[in-house]
Parts: C-alpha cells; structure tokens; sequence
C-alpha cells in the first residue's frame, strides 16, 4: 500500500518559482525520476480494477466487445428508405411482393408523417420557437448565477487559504528566528564550555605543578606530629614532678596546702 502523500506547499509564501532555471530543474529531475524507475508491463497489477459496471449499458459492452475483436462497425442500412421490387428469381413469389409492398407502406407512413410535422411546425413554430428560447434564456440566466455563486465561493476559498497561508508564514518566520537565535546561544555556550574547560584544565596542570602529592611526606608529618605530642606529654609529666618535689621540701604535704588554700579563700568570702 502506498504512504500517503502530504502536500505542504505555500504558493501564496514560497517564492523562486518563476526565477530563471527553476521550471528547467524540476523537468529534469521527472526526467531523472522517469529513467530510473521505468514502468513495466505489470505495474498496475498491485491496483484493483475499475468499477465501470455503473456505466456498461448493453449497446456499450457490444461495441467494447466489437472493438477488442478488431471488427468493422456496421453501416448504416438505407434499405428503409428504399423501393426495391423483388428480386428477379422471386418474382413469382407472394412473399417477396408482400415485403415489397409493406416497404412501400412504411414509406408512404413516413413521408406522410413528415408532412403533417411540416404543418404543425409551419402553424406552431414560431410560438414553440420563441417559447423554448424564453425557457433557454431563463435556463442561461440560472446556470450564470450559478457560475457567479462558485466563482464568488471558489474566491472566498482562495481568500481564506492566502489568510490562513499568510498567517502560516509569519509563524513559521517567527519559529525560524527563534530556532536561528537558539542554535546560536547554544553555540555560543559551547564555546564558552570548551574555554572555561581548557581555563580549569591549564589550573589544574599549574597546581599539580606547584604542589605535587607525594605519600611518603604525608607519612612522615604524620609520625612526626605523633612525636610531638608525646613529647609534650613527657614534658607536662616533668613539670608535675618538680613542683611535688619543691612541696615536698617546703614541708606542706599536697594535701595540707589544698586545706589551707581552702580557709583562706572561706575567711575571705566572710
């Protein structure tokens, strides 16, 4: 099955198809189009037939069938409108005269039916003349009002879709501004991206330069600030040490002096 095709053309919008070259392009690539896809003997085989069974009257389907054979068509017989006598071996036969003279009966019919059309026509014809053009005119009269009313439709019809054409295209001239302003924003922040990441990549290079990591010092401050501390520690205990020792020999047991501390800080809140 085939994809349906969607017309999206603007003729009241699009231009260039009258510029020079435009008409000659497009012929060749049908051209182009036709050469390579060349039709075959089949191609239709895949569409189903026609429904002309509506329109086949009998007088139709012989003359179809009288065409696809190749046969002549059929004159048309005068014999009607001739007086032939019978023919010379029947001439004794009844039945020959009696065709012959109902032939010559039908013609007298006929040319006395021709005359008495030629009568009426000459009493009544003028009249029938005159009231069949009074019909024809108001006939003609109609169908232009008729033909006024679709050409004021078919106007009204290209004035909406020029309206509405008009409108399409100072939406899709919007969209393209916008998508134009949108594609360069985005090309500016790329640009912008690929600065500011060879600014943060030359920073990074500048400090694993200036400061490289190495485990081995980190490893060493840390036993030496372990060292430090401990040796800060060894020192407190020293000095713990001396100061009982000096007490010891001034003769006031720690316990003692906490006492006396004591009172005297009693005797002075009194």
């Amino acid at each position: 099955m085939a994809e349906e095709v969607i017309v999206d053309a603007l003729p009241y919008i699009d231009h260039g198809y009258d510029d020079v070259g435009v008409r000659e392009s497009a012929l060749a690539m049908v051209e182009e189009e036709c050469r390579r896809y060349r039709p075959t003997k089949n191609y239709l085989d895949h569409l189903p037939l026609p429904a002309t069974t509506p329109f086949e009257t009998p007088l139709m389907i012989n003359e179809f069938e009288r065409i696809q054979n190749r046969q002549p068509m059929e004159t048309l017989s005068m014999k009607r409108y001739e007086l032939p006598p019978p023919p010379s071996g029947k001439l004794s036969e009844v039945s020959a005269w009696q065709e012959s003279i109902e032939n010559s009966m039908a013609q007298l019919e006929h040319q006395w039916v021709r005359s008495l059309n030629l009568e009426l026509m000459l009493d009544y014809g003028t009249e029938a003349w005159k009231s069949y053009l009074e019909v024809f005119t108001a006939m003609q009269a109609k169908a232009q009002l008729q033909l006024q009313q679709l050409k004021k439709d078919m106007q009204d019809i290209n004035w909406q879709r020029k309206q509405a054409q008009t409108q399409a295209g100072e939406k899709l001239r919007a969209l393209e501004a916008h998508w134009v302003l949108l594609v360069s924003k985005n090309y500016e922040i790329e640009t912008e991206c690929v600065e500011v990441e060879k600014v943060i990549k030359a920073a990074r290079e500048q400090l694993e330069k200036l400061a490289p990591p190495s485990v081995d010092t980190e490893q060493t401050n840390g036993h030496a600030s372990k060292e430090e501390s401990n040796g800060h520690d060894s020192n407190e205990d020293v000095e713990e040490q001396q100061e009982e020792e000096e007490e010891e020999e001034n003769g006031d047991p720690p316990a003692a002096a906490d006492t006396n501390r004591d009172e005297d800080e009693g005797s002075n809140d009194s």
